[in-house]
């Protein structure tokens, strides 16, 4: 039998942290290249564009697993299957009320942190178009947007879920949208 190795959260969170350098530069790496390629307006748009598909498979993998296990295909029951490591990621978590509702601010994001160190903060933005979509994915009756993101110059991400609007939905669904609006 294989001798188990420990280690300690520390270390662990440097490790999460590590993998989310090497994302964070996978995506910047593909999105200079798109926008370098295509020029800026089209390259973004097919950047969100993949982002948005991305997102989806998230999405609709979370729905699965909640229609197998006979959940509603709410937030709450969303948040029950995990995609995101729970340390390493960012320095800290907490859940705040703000003007009546429940967010969660996302303190040091390591993905922000890099597109921040290479001046690349509106390219990586994108990736966080993510959010909205696998949320959209698993019901398409609501989303969860950042109100404040770490490239957008905040000192650190807020999120929050909220219905969305028939035109949202719609947006969703097409191939080709201003997915950016999305998020705001």
């Amino acid at each position: 039998m294989a001798e188990e190795e420990l280690i300690s959260l520390e270390e662990a969170r440097q490790e999460v942290a590590l993998v989310c350098r090497r994302l964070a530069l996978l995506h910047l790496a593909f999105a200079e290249v798109l926008v370098n390629e295509l020029g800026g307006e089209k390259g973004k748009r097919i950047i969100a564009r993949a982002i948005k598909e991305y997102g989806k498979k998230v999405g609709e993998g979370k729905r699965q697993m909640a229609i197998e296990q006979g959940l509603a295909l709410t937030p709450e029951n969303l948040g029950k299957f995990r995609d995101l490591p729970r340390f390493g990621m960012h320095d800290r978590r907490e859940t705040v009320e703000v003007e009546g509702e429940q967010r969660t601010r996302a303190y040091g994001c390591v993905m922000g942190q890099v597109w921040h160190e290479y001046n690349q903060d509106a390219l990586g933005r994108i990736y966080c178009y993510v959010d909205p979509a696998k949320n959209m994915a698993f019901n398409p009756e609501f989303k969860l947007i950042h109100t404040r993101a770490l490239p957008d110059g905040d000192e650190f991400c807020e999120l929050v879920t909220r219905p969305t609007t028939d035109e949202e939905r719609q947006d969703f669904l097409a191939e080709d949208t201003a997915w950016a609006s999305i998020d705001r």
